[in-house]
């Protein structure tokens, strides 16, 4: 594998609990930031709220929780409510100032809640990421939050939801999630009838005030900048902001077993899902390395041997989701009521039995990929800053470009084997949706 060389990282934190991780990339002539803040589906939760959706025992055999709906929970959808609403108006700019501002500074930008943080991300022309900066600190310090749009807004998100409950798949996925991970670690995002109802413009104000705030927050910036310089503006813009206590995300409500929605349809979508280890445990890359033989490309073991050789689906894939002390691996396939149980259990064979014939040849083309990947990256400014923020947020540092690759490389077959022999999944939790529920052995 050739050498992948970095450019310096800058790391600087302020004393409001804001850290700013900057990578020059001065053969790009793009410029990218993300921004992270705790105002995450973690924080809609009330804390106690916490639950799994058939209140079995806790990930941890203390305590019994209580069963958890995602269909009546009167907080969801909040923090979605409030990126939407944070983006109409902010500092001395209207709704449509703001998009016309990014337009002709070129400036593609976006917003979105996940798990433990609200996301502000900008990709951009290099000479136009001052200017963003100033644009950021307007959105996220003073946005108008007009209690004259939040119905409107709420009609976005009641939209969103209809056309996922159209996509089996994306229904199939928020259930397996939410199974996997318990409430909150798997909640969606997404709406419900009752939280169409209970939201309100004070909500927002409330969650606003609440989470947007510089404590646990990050803003990583990469591409054709000045890394001194950006540091200086963003001190300035950002260094007397308030700051907070993020919720943290420690623990995990999963639900055991099978789950089917029924649905008539000439389909059948299956959704397995496993407890796996977080990006930063010393066998992350190990366990990583598995997940990639078995799904990663053309030539991985599930795409070959269930889809290719034996025809039993039209789609197969894993992936692995990585938490701040936890993670676990989520999968999907799917195919035809006849050949669904077939294509389950074949699935489930190949990811049990995957040390029994690794190949050298297999682990090659899986570094490769990743060789791949991390040159590409070098070329993105977005995805870059995207990783820089992930590092930091995720194990308290960024991991360089070289020391990626040495990890990779360092991989060999026998730790491979090795770690699926010791860590074999056998309790996995499937979620299905078509005309009959199936079974597991």
């Amino acid at each position: 594998m050739p050498t992948i060389t970095d450019s310096p990282v800058t790391t600087t934190h302020l004393k409001n609990g804001l850290t700013i991780v900057c990578q020059p990339m001065p053969w790009l002539r793009t410029a990218a930031y993300t921004m992270w803040l705790p105002g995450g589906l973690v924080s809609e939760v009330p804390l106690g709220e916490w639950g799994s959706l058939d209140g079995s025992i806790a990930s941890d055999n203390s305590s019994a929780t209580k069963s958890y709906d995602a269909e009546t929970d009167p907080h969801a959808g909040l923090a979605s409510l409030t990126c939407e609403m944070v983006q109409r108006g902010a500092g001395p700019y209207s709704s449509r100032d703001l998009v016309s501002v990014e337009d002709n500074l070129g400036i593609d930008a976006s917003v979105s809640a996940s798990t433990s943080v609200v996301t502000f991300s900008g990709n951009m022309p290099a000479e136009s990421i001052s200017d963003a900066m100033g644009i950021l600190a307007e959105l996220v310090r003073r946005p108008h939050l007009p209690g004259d749009q939040v119905d409107d807004a709420k009609m976005m998100l009641y939209q969103e939801r209809m056309a996922s409950l159209d996509e089996p798949t994306s229904r199939l996925m928020k259930h397996l999630r939410l199974a996997q991970f318990g409430n909150p670690a798997g909640r969606s995002g997404s709406v419900n009838p009752v939280s169409l109802e209970t939201l309100s413009i004070d909500s927002v104000r409330e969650f606003y005030q609440s989470n947007y705030h510089c404590g646990g927050g990050l803003l990583a910036i990469a591409g054709q900048i000045d890394p001194q310089a950006i540091t200086q503006q963003v001190e300035q813009l950002f260094g007397d902001w308030r700051s907070g206590d993020p919720i943290p995300l420690e623990k995990t409500y999963p639900t055991e077993g099978n789950h089917h929605l029924h649905a008539d349809s000439s389909q059948t979508h299956i959704g397995f899902a496993f407890d796996s280890i977080p990006y930063g445990h010393e066998d992350y890359f190990v366990m990583r390395a598995g997940i990639g033989i078995l799904s990663d490309g053309m030539s991985s073991r599930l795409f070959d041997r269930v889809r290719e050789q034996r025809g039993l689906c039209y789609s197969v894939w894993a992936s692995t989701t990585s938490f701040r002390g936890f993670g676990g691996v989520m999968g999907y396939a799917g195919t035809t009521p006849a050949r669904a149980q077939e294509t389950l259990d074949v699935t489930l064979h190949e990811i049990r039995h995957l040390a029994d014939d690794l190949t050298t040849d297999e682990l090659d083309r899986w570094k490769t990929r990743i060789e791949s990947n991390l040159i590409m990256e070098q070329e993105s400014a977005g995805s870059r800053a995207g990783s820089l923020a992930s590092d930091q947020f995720q194990i308290g540092r960024v991991m360089s470009t070289e020391e990626l690759e040495s990890a990779i490389e360092a991989i060999t077959l026998d730790q491979v084997r090795d770690y699926w022999h010791a860590h074999s999944p056998e309790h996995f939790r499937i979620v299905t949706v078509g005309p009959e529920p199936l079974q597991t052995t």
